[in-house]
């Protein structure tokens, strides 16, 4: 298995709509054949990198 390559330094994360006021989320990060989850409460904590095609069918099973 390939390591992902490094997520540029202007990554725009994004947060959910559905996010309370405590922080307690995550945060996505997306290119056109990578992506990234983070835990918002610890930005410059790991992030679980992954291609996008499993970020999609993650979300595709977590939405349902």
């Amino acid at each position: 298995m390939q390591s992902p390559a490094p997520m540029p330094d202007n990554a725009q994360w994004r947060k959910s709509t559905r996010s309370d006021q405590g922080e307690n989320c995550v945060e996505l990060w997306r290119s056109s054949d990578q992506a990234a989850v983070r835990d918002s409460k610890n930005a410059a904590g790991s992030a679980l990198n992954l291609p996008t095609s499993a970020l999609d069918s993650l979300l595709e099973i977590v939405t349902k």
